[in-house]
């Protein structure tokens, strides 16, 4: 049996029918910033801290180590989360890491241990500390690109684009890597890909090469200063937070003098941030890797409060500038 239905009422469905379908769709909420930090350097940059081995020949017994450090209670309440009841490390889901070690395959995810130029978990670098700071501190998702090379140098290897003689082939390298990781996000980090990259800052720590030639030495503060101002062109920011990391491990007060001056020359000193690392370096007995001073005898509390004092560092200069551009 057919239903007839009154005119009154189909009049009135199709009436609601058609507001409903003109109704505006709310736009999506736009995902915040990815905010994404250049992290540049050479071997101390590319991470020598001992995570947890432990022969006697090698390795000192362990002394020195993360494990070590964060085996004493006190320690591993001022550092939480990097290290689980049950052994596991920490994996953070608010940063990230792209590095692509000098000998061997692109290590691309959440911020941990084993982003060290080494192909295991049993090594890191600053890049544990900074991120550890930045992502307690910041509400958007985080990015460290880390471009490191062992042995180079600031007078030939990073020389800048605007110092007399030839760019440095790593300086074109450090560029060309962090271009082609912001590219690689939505394929590293399918997690990250509907958020806009945005550089926040470069922290540099490098030195050790140029403290072992006298003449790279003495021209070590204007190369920075030149360092640091190219890098503001090339990424068409002139304030570009960028901060330096004391070569604290070598005695070289010529060199580190440098890198303080160098962050107070007025041609980049706003945005621009020295920390002292002298007070981290261990002595070698109570290190891992006793023979290598270069290295900050492979010392895991060394390595991991450098990061966290760059990283400190890094927010006060970001903040600063948030604040400033908000008046």
């Amino acid at each position: 049996m057919t239903t007839c239905v009154p005119v009154a009422v189909l009049a009135f469905v199709s009436s609601v029918v058609g507001a409903v379908a003109q109704a505006p769709v709310p736009a999506a909420k736009p995902l915040p910033p990815l905010r994404v930090f250049l992290l540049a350097g050479q071997s101390n940059m590319e991470g020598h801290g001992v995570v947890d081995l432990d022969d006697a020949r090698d390795y000192n017994g362990g002394k020195g180590t993360l494990a070590t450090f964060l085996a004493d209670a006190k320690n591993a309440k001022q550092w939480p989360g990097l290290r689980a009841e049950d052994g596991s490390w920490g994996v953070r889901d608010d940063v990230f890491v792209s590095y692509l070690p000098e000998h061997g395959k692109q290590k691309a995810g959440p911020l941990s241990v084993g982003y060290a130029v080494y192909d295991d978990k049993h090594h890191f670098g600053p890049e544990l500390g900074i991120g550890r700071a930045l992502g307690n501190h910041f509400a958007e998702p985080v990015l460290l690109i880390k471009t490191a090379w062992g042995g180079k140098s600031l007078a030939l290897d990073f020389r800048p684009p605007s110092a007399t003689g030839d760019t440095g082939p790593y300086y074109t390298q450090m560029i060309a890597e962090y271009r082609a990781a912001v590219v690689a996000i939505p394929k590293q980090f399918p997690a990250l890909s509907g958020h806009t990259p945005r550089l926040e800052g470069v922290l540099w720590f490098q030195g050790w090469n140029d403290g072992c030639d006298d003449k790279a030495a003495a021209e070590y503060e204007q190369n920075l200063v030149l360092l640091a101002k190219d890098l503001r062109t090339e990424f068409g920011d002139a304030k570009l937070p960028f901060v330096v990391g004391e070569t604290g491990n070598m005695d070289n007060e010529v060199l580190r003098g440098a890198q303080k001056r160098s962050c107070e020359d007025k041609q980049i000193a706003a945005g621009a941030r020295f920390v002292p690392t002298r007070e981290f370096l261990r002595n070698p007995e109570d290190s891992p890797n006793t023979g290598h001073g270069h290295h900050w005898f492979g010392n895991g509390e060394s390595y991991l409060r450098i990061g966290d004092a760059l990283g400190r560092a890094m927010i006060e200069l970001v903040d600063a500038r948030t604040k400033n551009a908000a008046r």
